[in-house]
């Protein structure tokens, strides 16, 4: 494990130091991140050494199971930071389709500072047959490209079956979930997340309770727990035009967004908004992996769909509590929440299900109302719906957010495969793509 020092700041592309001692996650959380490494000046890296490691990496290749444009989330949040610094190429999984041509797509985001790449491949290939063909395709552009000195980043592990043959100069695996949990996870996902495990040079997690699960898979695994843009957030604040679709609602409104799948607690829902039909439940966000026709229908639930990240502020800002809304399953035992200081940064109280990562730190910290089953958390939105009004809460509510942000989280994680890149090359002469 490596100490760390104060952040490292990007600005449009440069980098300055401050002294802030923070490292993953608000200072009242750092104790109970067992693995967070601690403020050290005999660790300083200098603003020149960061910046030279940042120009030493010609390109980032993320591989990942989510697109781009599906839901602004983690990985946008962390890889459009590199890519102000860096070439970024966004893998995502292929598209299949009758008498497709095999090609790679790339389409431009982030300004033209991202390049989103994806595969188009006919319908009827086994997987193996897809894996090779991937594999080629991703042999060929990292061959045009000339992509030395390059960081290796998977969000999931299926993605070696196309890129076990490449040797980056650094390995990031970015766990983000628990994938294995997930419905319709393929077979092979524990196999190869062994194999990722035996590859990476660096362990991210997306929340502690991932961290406790991971930590004695590999030497190198650090916490790094959901961030917030509390800037985006806050706009929900201040007075916000109702949107079309939500305009026309009445209140108090209960609020959700978020993707609807296997993890969203349907019959919670159902029964809240039966025993109290004089509240309206807005929920916000793609329905994937379950089918529509399974969820609640009444007058009070509105279903809006999916929206922009843009968007979420003026949504937001027309509810009366946030909420959790989380089945207890097993793709949801190590989840961290990202809407859970989204919905705090916007001043709405929030109540959620007892998952671990909202428990601690936010329902310790009484932060958030956690509460399980229809009849507690129905109480919960009642108190929920008078603490919007309590001014300790949010002054104590942003002094915890005080310590958030992606730019901290991001700048930790800089500074670690700045570390972990030294020793390697140390260790062992310098690693080239073959």
């Amino acid at each position: 494990m490596f100490d760390l020092d104060s952040d490292f700041i990007p600005s449009g592309g440069t980098s300055s130091l401050s002294s802030e001692p923070e490292v993953t996650s608000s200072a009242t959380y750092l104790s109970s991140v067992s693995n967070t490494p601690k403020v050290s000046p005999k660790s300083v890296s200098d603003k020149s050494s960061l910046e030279e490691y940042l120009a030493s990496v010609s390109a980032i290749v993320c591989l990942s199971h989510l697109r781009w444009d599906f839901v602004y989330q983690r990985p946008q949040h962390l890889l459009s930071r590199f890519a102000k610094h860096t070439r970024l190429f966004f893998f995502e999984e292929p598209y299949f389709y009758d008498n497709a041509q095999p090609r790679l797509e790339m389409q431009e985001r982030e300004n033209g500072r991202v390049t989103v790449v994806v595969a188009h491949l006919p319908n009827g290939l086994t997987p193996q047959e897809s894996d090779a063909k991937q594999a080629e395709m991703l042999n060929e552009f990292m061959a045009d490209h000339d992509l030395e000195k390059t960081v290796f980043w998977y969000y999931t592990p299926m993605a070696l079956e196309i890129s076990r043959q490449f040797n980056p100069a650094l390995v990031v695996f970015d766990v983000m979930d628990e994938l294995s949990a997930f419905k319709f996870a393929p077979p092979r996902l524990v196999e190869l997340e062994a194999e990722l495990m035996a590859k990476a040079d660096v362990v991210f997690t997306g929340g502690q309770s991932l961290y406790e699960a991971k930590k004695d898979r590999h030497k190198e695994v650090y916490a790094f727990p959901s961030s917030i843009d509390k800037a985006h957030f806050a706009q929900a604040r201040q007075p916000q035009a109702d949107p079309a679709d939500q305009a026309n609602i009445p209140h108090p409104r209960m609020g959700f967004f978020g993707v609807v799948d296997e993890r969203f607690d349907i019959e919670l829902l159902r029964e809240v908004a039966l025993a109290r039909p004089e509240w309206q439940f807005v929920i916000i966000g793609p329905v994937v992996k379950i089918d529509p026709a399974v969820l609640p229908s009444s007058e009070n639930i509105h279903y809006l769909g999916g929206k922009s990240y843009q968007e979420l502020p003026s949504y937001l800002a027309g509810w009366d509590v946030a909420m959790l809304l989380f089945a207890h399953n097993e793709s949801t035992k190590y989840i961290s929440p990202t809407k859970t200081p989204e919905y705090l940064a916007a001043g709405k109280p929030v109540v959620s299900t007892s998952i671990r990562d909202v428990v601690r730190p936010y329902g310790e910290q009484n932060l958030v109302q956690i509460a399980d089953g229809a009849q507690a958390f129905e109480a919960a939105l009642e108190k929920a719906l008078v603490q919007k009004e309590d001014k300790n809460w949010l002054r104590r509510t942003d002094d915890y957010l005080t310590g958030i942000s992606w730019d901290k989280t991001w700048q930790n994680m800089v500074r670690l495969m700045q570390c972990i890149s030294k020793e390697k090359r140390a260790q062992q002469p310098a690693a080239s793509i073959k």
